[in-house]
């Protein structure tokens, strides 16, 4: 989309909306080193009569792990450091549907004397498609505290008021990790996403239908895993589970549930799991071409170099990409202590989530990463956060659903979940 300067933004120091809760008020030797920040923002063209309201900057600190959010109109000031910076507003506009504005650039680095950042945000129109409600990521521990696989499961939603089939809705993971940044080549992110597994909802068109308020669980393994973990839950009922043939004797995979996706690509020869940790994106996204063609016609062959303290090595890797325009929606997962990068165009998502705070965190087994709940419908219905930004529309580090509806154990100790919710945070009544 062409670009003009339609509005530009200079920010100077006064005050300063702090949204993380767990922030501590700064003292006077903190109040002394902050520094005045200039927001240039390049609006992209609007639609005639577009009115630009709910304009936010948030300034996300890659060391503390701290975000602080700013008005518009009120100056920013933040502490020197490296800095995730993100906009948002949306966009009402005579006749038209409301959109969202977005911005974000990644790794800045704020020093003592004036800084000045540009953002230059473009216009999101929301997906009328299923949305990523949770994903479940961490798995479960046993009672003798061992790690337990094959509980991991990915929950979609209908977020609005029609029914939507999902059939050819495709699963993926990215092959980038969002804890280690390279500089590939050639970059394609603008354009597509670097993608090593991919796993599709089947049907002829109209064979699987999820009503307005109802989820569709896709499970690694569809089994009740209670029988071999006590400390797990019971999977039996997912509606899909994603299956592989492994040709290595020792990871084979379970055939659960009847309804397999059907497996366009993995990386692996074994058996595909979430990353425990969650350090990669995952994603749906609708592609319209046929497995085969897709196979030959989008491999993705990079390069980048592999700098350790030996030297530096170049490397050249293969995987796939998957075009932006054909992704429906997708969520940056990380933790704070290992946080490079988004692995995805700012377009697609500007932000990121997290179970624990540090790499291998204990405290990760049994939570999720859920969506935010906005509000629920006169008819019941939940609607959810959906702003491209899993910072601001996800709950990190929540008991997981399937938890709490099945009320099995939230700890190594067996403790069982006693409450609902719809979010990990608001109870449902």
């Amino acid at each position: 989309m062409k670009k003009s300067t339609l509005k530009i933004l200079f920010l100077t120091l006064t005050c300063v909306l702090t949204l993380a809760a767990c922030d501590d008020p700064l003292t006077t030797s903190d109040t002394a080193r902050l520094t005045a920040v200039i927001i240039d923002i390049s609006l992209p063209d609007l639609p005639e009569g577009a009115e630009v309201a709910d304009e936010r900057v948030t300034f996300s600190n890659l060391n503390s792990g701290q975000s602080s959010t700013f008005l518009p109109d009120a100056g920013i000031s933040v502490l020197p450091g490296v800095y995730d910076v993100s906009y948002s507003a949306r966009v009402f506009t005579p006749g038209a549907a409301t959109t969202n504005l977005r911005a974000n650039v990644q790794s800045v680095s704020i020093s003592s004397a004036t800084a000045r950042v540009e953002l230059n945000p473009y216009n999101c129109i929301d997906s009328d498609d299923l949305i990523i409600a949770e994903i479940f990521f961490a798995g479960t521990l046993q009672p003798s505290g061992n790690s337990y696989i094959g509980d991991d499961y990915i929950k979609l939603y209908n977020n609005t008021d029609h029914t939507i089939y999902a059939d050819g809705l495709t699963l993926f993971e990215s092959k980038f990790l969002t804890t280690r940044k390279y500089a590939y080549s050639p970059d394609i992110m603008a354009e597509a996403m670097t993608v090593q597994a991919l796993y599709t909802i089947p049907g002829s068109g109209k064979d699987v239908a999820v009503e307005p308020g109802e989820y569709l669980l896709l499970a690694d393994t569809g089994i009740d895993h209670r029988v071999a973990n006590p400390n797990s839950f019971d999977l039996s009922g997912a509606d899909f589970e994603w299956f592989d043939q492994s040709t290595v004797p020792t990871m084979l995979d379970i055939d659960g549930v009847p309804a397999n996706l059907d497996k366009w690509y993995c990386y692996t020869n074994s058996v595909f799991m979430l990353h425990n940790r969650g350090f990669r994106a995952v994603g749906i996204a609708r592609i319209p071409v046929d497995r085969t063609h897709y196979l030959e016609n989008y491999k993705y062959d990079y390069e980048y170099d592999e700098v350790t303290v030996a030297g530096t090595f170049p490397m050249s890797q293969s995987a796939y990409r998957l075009p932006n325009e054909w992704i429906v929606d997708v969520v940056n997962c990380s933790v704070a202590s290992e946080y490079a990068w988004q692995v995805t165009a700012s377009s697609l998502d500007c932000g990121w989530t997290a179970c624990g705070t540090i790499d291998k965190d204990k405290t990760r087994f049994f939570h999720s990463v859920r969506r935010k709940l906005l509000y629920v419908a006169a008819n019941g219905r939940a609607v959810f956060a959906d702003t491209n930004n899993s910072s601001a529309d996800f709950n990190g580090n929540c008991i997981a659903s399937e938890i709490e509806l099945q009320h099995t154990a939230t700890d190594v100790n067996g403790t069982p979940a006693t409450s609902i919710t719809y979010d990990g945070a608001i109870p449902r009544l």
